[in-house]
Order: C-alpha cells, then structure tokens, then sequence
C-alpha cells in the first residue's frame, strides 16, 4: 500500500508510523516519518532506488515496491533474513483475520526461536532491523506488514498455501455457499467466504475439522503440511458435500481442508498448513551459516604467495605489453583476438592460455590495451599503460585487481560456443555477464568471514554461499562462482587457497576503492622491494635477484634477452641483443658503463669482448637507397663481401673501392646483411646514421565507467535532501493563486509574471506547477529573484541551485501557507 496524501495540519510529530491522525497508516506515510540518516542507509543498501532520484517520498515508496527492484532486494537477503521474511508475509498477509501484521513474539515462535535475552545478539531483532532498512516490512501498531509486492514474489511463502479466504473467493457461489452451510450453519457473516474464512482462522475449528476426517485423508494432509501445497487429482472441481463425501480426497474438499484451485489442482489453505505445522513454519531454521570446512595454512604463507603471485602477473602483463609495443597483435573482425595469438601472447608471458585469457581481459578493463583505428586493427598498449608502469607496484596490482572486481566479463568462457555454435574469443562479444561482479564479491566477502590462513574446501564454500545469498543461486551463479575462486587466485587476491591480507581491505561496504590504500600499504610490505643492482656472470648472463627499478629493467630488457623467469631473471647477452641497443642509439662506452654501475660482481672479459667486437663492427657498413647501397671506409671489407659466395643474391656491383649498390631495397639488403653477420646501419640521404629504436605505438583508452562506490554515502545524503524538498513541494499547504482562465495566452502569462515578481519584491517563497522539459508534471517551491524576457530566474530549493524556468511552462502558482 503506497499514500502520497498531504499530510493533514493537525499531524502529531509522535505518531509511529508518520501518518496524520484519522487516516490509516501506509508504507508512503511510514517511508515519509523516516529520518535523513535512515533514508540514507535505505539509498545506501539499495542504490537503484535513487538512479534516478525521485521526485518525492511517493516516488520513492512506489520504486521501492515495484517488482524488479523488491527483486534486488531480495538477492541481498541471506537464508535466516529471508525466513524471516517469509515468516512476516505468511503470517502478516492482509487476507488473514484481523489484525493485520504479525507481532515479533509470533515470529519468533512460527521459527521456533527463544529470546537471547541479550541486547544486540538476537538473530531475530538483527534480521528485522535488516529488513526494516531494506523497507521491506514496514510497522503498523507494534505489527510488521511486509510490503504488497511481495505477496507476488513469495507466493508460497514457508511453502504454505494462500489464505482460505482467497483460495474461496475464487469458488463458484454455489460452491462457497454449499460448503458454509455444511460447515456453519447458522452463521452471522455476510458472504458464504467469510463464513468459511472466519471458521477456518480458529485453530480449534481447523482441529475439530481434521478430526473428523479418516486416516487416508489425514496422510494425505500430512504429505502437503510441509509444502508444495498443491496435490494433483481428477476432477479437483467436483461438488461434493458431508453427506456425498465417499473418499478421503472428498471428506477434504467437504470440510474446505483442500480447496480446487484448476481443473485437477488442489490446494492447502495456509490456515490448515499452520495447524497441521503447529504453528512452526519451517522445518529447518539456521540463524548462522555452516561452519567453515578446510585446511589450516600460516597466513604468513597466504600472504608471501599471494605476493608473490601478484609480483607474478606484474611481470607478465611488463612483458607482454612491451611485446605488443612493437609486435601488436592483430584484431579479429568481430573485435576479438586470435587463438594464435592468444597461444603467443601466454609464451610471451609464460603461462597457460586460460592465465593468459584472464590476464588480457583484466588489462582491458583495466584501460591498459585497446584497439587502433586503422581498417586492420592492432591490440597495442594505451598511453595508461606509460604512467601506469611508472606507478608503484602495488598500485599498479591495485589498478588490475580492482579493474577484475568490478568487470563483467568472464574470462574462463574463452573458448567456449555461443547459442549460434561460434566461437568465443578472447577480447570478444560473448564474454559479458553482468552477474560476475556480485559473485566475485559474494566469494570473496564469503572468504573474508574465514579465520585468517583457513582455505575453505570447495563445498564448504559453496554451501555458504548458499546459505549468505539463497536467492542467487543457480547455475550460472555457481559457475561464475567457481571461476570467481579460480581467477582470484590466478590474480594473487588469495593464497595457497586462503584470502589474502592485502584483500581484506577491498571489501570494505563503502567500495573497493575505499579501502585501496590500506590495500596497498599491506601489499607494499609483502613485495619484494625492487633493487637497483644485478649480478653478471662469466657466461654471458645476468641475475636479477629480485624485481628491478624501472629504468635499470628498461636498459637491460634492451641490451639482454630474458632466459628464464621465476623468484630470480636470468638475462643472456649476446650479439644481436647487443646490437639492438646499439641500433637505439646507445654506445659501448654506455652499455659497459650500465654493467659496471649495477652489476655486484666485476664484467668478465668475454662479455667485454663481445660488446666491443659487437660496437667495432656495428656501422661500418651503411645502407641507403639506389636500388640501395653499401658504402664503406674501408675498400678491404667491401671487396671481401662482394667476393662472399653466400652474398650472390644481393646482386652487388662494385662502383668504387668505397661504394657498392644492389638491386634489393635498402630494408631487404639491411636484413640479409645482419643475417650474414655483416652487422650494416642505415644511413639517411646526408651520410648520417639513422639510429632509432623501433617504433612505440599506443592505442586510445575506452572510456572508464565512473566509479562511485566510495561516494554512496555522499550521494545517498544528496538524494535524500532531494528528496525532502521534492515531498515539501508536493505536500506542502499552498493557496491556490487565481489566473485568467479565458482570454489569450499573453494575458495568462501576463498575470503569472505579475504574481511572480510581486512574490519576488516581497521576498516571498511560491510554489509553482511546472512541466519540465520531458514533458513530466513537476512540483517546485522557488524564490523569485528575477522576472523578464518571459523567464522566471529563481532558487529552486528542490534543486538547491539557481534555476531559469520558461514562464509558459509554469501551468500553477499558488502562495505557501502556514509554516511554508
């Protein structure tokens, strides 16, 4: 039941559920009596009730128990709350006899329950209070009375049956009539259906009645006590009385015990279902959830392999990114990306593809990689990945786990086939699921209530999670569940199975990113600290003992190749790793330079040798274009290469004891010359070298999606304001200000404006009728500042802001009265 009434001017300010004396009470007017902070934390628990902010009070009583989103709601509920629930609508249904509502103590007892005694520790007062915030139950008298919605959504609720009194009235006369007859003779109700109704709401009738009945009849009600209360049966519309009752199905329809519902239906009223339960609505009630099953880790070992694991994917996703800044991978045409490169890009990163999978997806929601706008796209890194690789390490963790948390894509469905029997890819359409956020957060916040180092078994997990969110449950929950603990762990959120420290601190009820920083100090002291120092060997190899800073892994990442990774990276030097320094410009002088000023242990004389035979021999030879050409110092190397059999494809022709060109392109010559270890450098049109690392190219970033997790309570106290100027103007007393009903437009405009600029010589506030520019009727009290040009400039105290209305728009203006 929804009001948005104007409260009479005689409201007592003490009346419990906000409604003016006289008038029932109802959900609007107890929403209405709700204080600033209790709204707020109605907004808060359930933010879809404020997206849009609604106009006043009345608005929001009426999305707050509309279908989809008492839907929402309910998904919040955990098992023991939901009971609870279902315990108020089954007991405190409206079609029962009055009063309407249930009391707390016959909640109790309908769940079996005993008071704690103790303040603050009762489950039943903790799951009320729950439902009280969540505005579904509202007061009534000291009653609860669930809201009229959910009459739909639990249709079955403690799985009992409907009231007598509706499953009656859905009877034929003749049916209802002959049964009060049989039943109460000489009854004083008005209507057959309240006869039998009354008669059957006292448990003593309802008893006499079962007495009455033989043993095969009463099995069967013993079969439907505890639901489904619906039996299948032929002909469940028969008309039958006490004196034609020949079998048990019949003594139970002649005594209302079952009642047809379809042409073979019958069903239990809820009245029988409770006396046959003795009043106890359910069977099983837990007020807690199973406990925790599981092995015992340290959680000094959760935390160094969560870190570890976390160090683990920064390396990788270093890797593969530089990779793609000169190697981008290309884009399918449905936007995907190829299982090809998918296979090259868990190579470049050393893990599986499904790692792989994740590990590009979390990048894209992450705005770290993205699309070119060439006609054949390129996945390349965006410019967030430059200053996100010049970031912290655990804020560049932070940045990739929070992008997973609150992405809607599954990774794990790589691979997998649509409806249509294509093939998803990575990076591709098909992936979306927008339950995947809810369940990650479920599982984890499920991990979080575990004791520090417990990593729960895999049905003990599950079996909580039912129980915390019974009404999400399904197989795609417990699919993407099981994904969630998977990607978790892939991910470094968790550790040899347990949540991990440096987690806890994301799941925090105001927003993951709320609680980032303290995230971040926690992982900080758990990663390894990066080091500015290496350990070259006499092999041609280096060791880095640890992550290295970002410059020293730049210069060495150009001037070595990576051998192996794992707690330490192993790099090899060798001449075309050298070279490729060399090509970006750098000279011996540098490269040695580098080792010697980070390397703990003295540059042995072999790797000496090969930078600086590598440099001696690096440009001495320079290509340019003819077809394209060799030009050289010394005449004795460019005779020796024209003389070298393996070079007879280049098609040499000596010019000049200095010069030689060739038919192929400078590019193709460049290449075939480093093959034969000739080690040539380009050279532009002036004779000088064109040294230049290759080319960087970055992709554009898709737009972020704001995130306002850690401003719901900021927002929530917003709309709340909001909203209690909007119900002050459309409740407010007012009196009405007369406007010329004939005459032309001109003359109504006319006289508005009159009145308006009176109000605001006067420093008066109004209240104006208003249609917005969506074409919505809206209420407004302003104060008029300013009236010309047709427009009334004015504060808007729903708005709390200056506003600008159209005088044409304005369809009413009326003076505030008392207290206005």
């Amino acid at each position: 039941m929804t009001d948005n009434a104007r409260p009479g001017p005689g409201r007592s300010s003490d009346d419990p559920d906000g409604g003016p004396p006289g008038r029932p009470p109802t959900f609007t007017s107890w929403l209405r009596s709700r204080s600033d902070g209790e709204l707020t934390a109605l907004l808060t628990a359930r933010p879809d009730l404020a997206q849009p902010v609604p106009a006043d009070i009345g608005a929001l009583a009426h999305r707050a128990t509309s279908r989809n989103a008492a839907l929402r709601a309910l998904e919040r509920l955990d098992r023991f709350t939901l009971q609870v629930l279902e315990s108020v609508v089954a007991l405190g249904d409206d079609r029962l006899s009055e009063p309407v509502g249930a009391q707390p103590a016959e909640i109790a007892r309908g769940l079996g329950l005993t008071p704690s005694g103790a303040a603050g520790e009762d489950p039943l007062d903790e799951a009320l209070d729950t439902l009280l915030r969540l505005a579904l139950v509202w007061p009534d008298h000291g009653r609860l009375r669930p809201v009229q919605v959910l009459r739909e959504l639990l249709p079955h609720p403690a799985q009992l049956g409907p009231p007598a009194r509706a499953l009656l009235a859905a009877l034929p006369h003749g049916t209802a009539k002959r049964l009060a007859d049989d039943l109460v003779p000489h009854s004083t109700a008005t209507t057959p259906v309240e006869t039998v109704a009354t008669a059957l709401s006292d448990p003593d009738r309802v008893a006499a009645l079962v007495s009455q009945v033989g043993a095969p009849a009463r099995r069967l009600l013993d079969n439907l006590a505890w639901g489904p209360p619906n039996g299948t049966v032929s002909d469940a519309r028969r008309e039958v009385g006490l004196a034609t009752a020949s079998s048990p199905v019949e003594e139970l329809i002649a005594r209302s015990l079952l009642v047809a519902t379809g042409d073979d239906t019958l069903t239990l009223p809820r009245e029988v279902g409770l006396y046959l339960r003795a009043g106890v609505l359910f069977q099983d009630v837990s007020t807690a959830p199973p406990a925790f099953e599981g092995r015992q880790v340290p959680p000094e070992a959760v935390s160094r392999a969560a870190a570890g694991q976390a160090f683990t994917v920064l390396r990788a996703v270093e890797e593969l990114l530089e990779r793609w800044s000169q190697e981008p991978a290309a884009v399918l045409r449905n936007g995907g990306l190829g299982v090809r490169d998918l296979r090259r890009a868990a190579q470049a990163m050393d893990t599986d593809e499904d790692t792989a999978a994740l590990y590009l997806e979390v990048l894209r929601a992450a705005g770290l990689i993205g699309t070119d706008n060439r006609v054949a796209g390129e996945w390349l890194p965006t410019r967030e990945y430059d200053l996100w690789r010049e970031r912290s390490p655990e804020h560049r963790w932070l940045r990739l786990a929070l992008a997973w948390l609150d992405s809607d894509r599954v990774a794990s469905l790589t691979g997998s086939r649509d409806a249509g029997g294509r093939v998803r890819n990575v990076l591709g359409p098909g992936l979306v699921r927008p339950a995947a956020p809810r369940a990650r957060l479920d599982v984890l916040t499920e991990m979080a209530g575990a004791e520090p180092g417990l990593a729960p078994e895999a049905g003990s997990l599950a079996a909580r999670l039912a129980w915390r969110r019974p009404r999400r449950q399904s197989p795609v929950h417990t699919e993407l569940a099981g994904a969630a603990v998977t990607e978790a762990a892939a991910l470094g959120l968790t550790g040899r199975g347990a949540l991990a420290e440096h987690t806890r601190p994301l799941l925090t009820t105001e927003g993951a990113a709320a609680g980032a920083d303290a995230a971040a100090e926690v992982l900080a002291a758990e990663l390894p600290q990066p080091l500015d120092h290496i350990l070259v060997q006499g092999d041609l190899t280096a060791v880095a003992p640890g992550p290295l800073v970002t410059g020293l892994a730049r210069e060495l990442a150009l001037v070595a190749d990576v051998e192996s990774t794992g707690g330490a990276t192993v790099y090899r030097f060798t001449e075309e790793s050298v070279r490729r320094a060399l090509d970006a410009g750098r000279g011996v002088s540098d490269i040695t330079g580098l080792l010697e000023r980070h390397s703990r242990t003295p540059l042995p004389q072999a790797l000496r040798y090969l930078v600086s035979d590598v440099g001696r021999r690096h440009g001495r030879l320079r290509t340019g274009s003819a077809g394209s050409y060799l030009r050289c110092d010394e005449p004795a190397l460019l005779a020796e290469l024209v003389a070298d059999r393996r070079a007879t494809d280049l098609e040499l022709l000596l010019l000049a004891p200095t010069v030689v060109v060739s038919g192929l392109n400078r590019a193709a010559l460049t290449e075939r010359l480093r093959q034969l270890g000739y080690h040539p450098v380009p050279e532009s049109g002036d004779g000088t070298m064109r040294l230049s690392r290759p080319e960087i190219r970055r992709a554009e970033p898709e737009p972020a999606v704001p995130d306002e997790g850690g401003r719901a309570p900021e927002l929530a106290r917003a709309a709340v304001r909001a909203l209690r100027a909007g119900d002050e103007a459309a409740n407010v007393a007012r009196i009405p200000v007369s406007l010329p009903e004939g005459g032309t437009a001109g003359s109504r405009a006319n006289a508005l404006m009159e009145v308006l600029a009176d109000a605001a010589d006067g420093g008066r506030r109004v209240w104006i009728g208003y249609t917005d520019t969506d074409g919505r009727q809206v209420s407004r009290i302003v104060e008029p500042a300013r009236v010309d040009g047709g427009f009334l400039t004015a504060y808007d105290t729903t708005r709390d802001a200056v506003h600008r209305f159209a005088i044409h728009r304005v369809t009413g203006v009326a003076e505030l009265g008392d207290g206005g």
